[in-house]
């Protein structure tokens, strides 16, 4: 059972699976992996515990970060995946730990009103919103979630909300997302703290570097989440104990262990496993730039989520707005949209939904700059996880959490293991 010091120190991170192999911190030397942001991170946290330890990162292709990227040009900067973290004291020991605290900044506070979109009303995301389903009908359905395997949908009555909510987080519909995997907090998966839970939050307050953010608040990198990346890789390349296998193409974790005379309770499997085509959904994703006078009547916030299945964008993120960091040219705004695959056929038809969603003037920057796959989290799959086999150790995004925050406290974690 967690003690109070390990709630403290990961928070609800706790409520969490660890997916660890019982023999993984009696391993003399260990392979992770993928060389995303949690292969790196586990990595990391291991090779600088334990010096005596050799830690190989094994990634298929010949790059770093795994779905964290950054896009730039021409002064203008946009993360094609995740762009800013959520407060957590994990992270910022790893901002500190790297040395990057001077790069690193909490996001604009003038800048945190979201929006949900629906039949082209615009209406702001508040607590307001969601109980205008009714506060009776919302209590009944986060009771009936604590019973375990329900949908975001069943525990949350207000549909455009759930939708909205869970297109921008996992691009899918709220039925057909695990409540407990994405919230798991208000469906009390898990244990359960030993003490209240504002009082762990207190305490938690005390415990961070750097600086102590504000309720709510995000923080982000000069230069995008590719700044986290380059520092990890950085770290790790100077120490002694850490070697880089880069396009190296990895079908099982028996596979790698045999290949390398190792036990499997030594492999650490940050990458996607044993998921077919049907479990994943398609993002496009797009940097888009006017100038200030083209999107003036456009409101300085967060950004929008749009669940109407019309439109053929889910999510409008304002990237500009939003980060303590330069993302655009001086008098420019940046904005960054997301077409789900099923959504939209082609490039010039996001572009045409631009006119109504932000300006009728043609948009200075019109960027596809990437392609995400995110995989499916059914109802019930937090729960299926708790059954699975520890013959070896699973991380990652793509099998517990989606957060950064996650994976960064889930490396810590594996990490207490040695």
């Amino acid at each position: 059972m967690a003690s109070l010091e390990d709630w403290i120190r990961y928070g609800d991170e706790l409520r969490r699976p660890l997916c660890v192999a019982s023999d993984l911190g009696n391993s003399s030397a260990v392979c992770v992996v993928g060389a995303g942001l949690s292969g790196l991170t586990v990595a990391y946290r291991i090779a600088a515990k334990r010096p005596d330890i050799h830690v190989e990162i094994v990634e298929k292709s010949e790059r770093c970060g795994g779905v964290i990227e950054t896009w730039a040009r021409d002064g203008w900067t946009c993360d094609v995946a995740v762009n800013a973290t959520r407060a957590h004291p994990a992270f910022w020991r790893l901002v500190d730990d790297l040395g990057l605290g001077q790069r690193f900044s909490a996001s604009n506070p003038k800048a945190k009103t979201r929006w949900i979109s629906t039949k082209g009303r615009r209406q702001k995301l508040s607590p307001w919103l969601v109980l205008r389903g009714g506060p009776l009908k919302v209590w009944r359905g986060l009771k009936g979630a604590r019973q375990g395997t329900r949908s975001v949908a069943d525990a949350m009555p207000l549909a455009s909300v759930n939708d909205a909510m869970t297109l921008g987080i996992v691009n899918d519909r709220s039925a057909h997302v695990d409540a407990d995997f994405l919230m798991p907090s208000l469906t009390r998966f898990g244990t359960e703290p030993p003490v209240k839970w504002k009082r762990v939050k207190n305490m938690m307050n005390g415990t961070y570097p750097l600086f102590t953010p504000k309720p709510g608040s995000t923080a982000s990198f000069e230069g995008g989440m590719q700044t986290l990346i380059d520092g990890l890789v950085q770290r790790l390349e100077v120490l002694d104990n850490v070697s880089f296998s880069m396009n190296a193409a990895s079908a099982t974790p028996e596979e790698v262990a045999e290949a390398r005379k190792l036990p499997l309770s030594s492999v650490i499997w940050c990458a996607p496993l044993r998921r077919t085509a049907g479990e994943f959904t398609e993002l496009n994703v797009y940097a888009v730039g006017y100038t200030e006078a083209q999107v003036s009547s456009v409101k300085v916030g967060y950004g929008t989520l749009i669940p109407d299945e019309t439109c053929p964008v889910s999510g409008i993120l304002h990237e500009s707005d939003v980060h303590g960091s330069s993302r655009a040219p001086s008098g420019h705004r940046l904005f960054r949209v997301m077409a789900p695959s099923d959504r939209s056929s082609s490039h010039e038809e996001v572009k045409a939904s631009l006119r109504h969603l932000l300006s009728e003037a043609a948009p200075v920057l019109f960027e596809h700059i990437g392609v995400r796959r995110i995989p499916s989290y059914p109802p019930g799959y937090m729960a299926s996880l708790m059954s699975e086999d520890q013959a070896f150790t699973r991380a990652g995004w793509c099998f517990s959490g989606v957060s950064v925050t996650h994976v960064v406290a889930e490396a810590e974690r594996i990490a207490d293991r040695f």
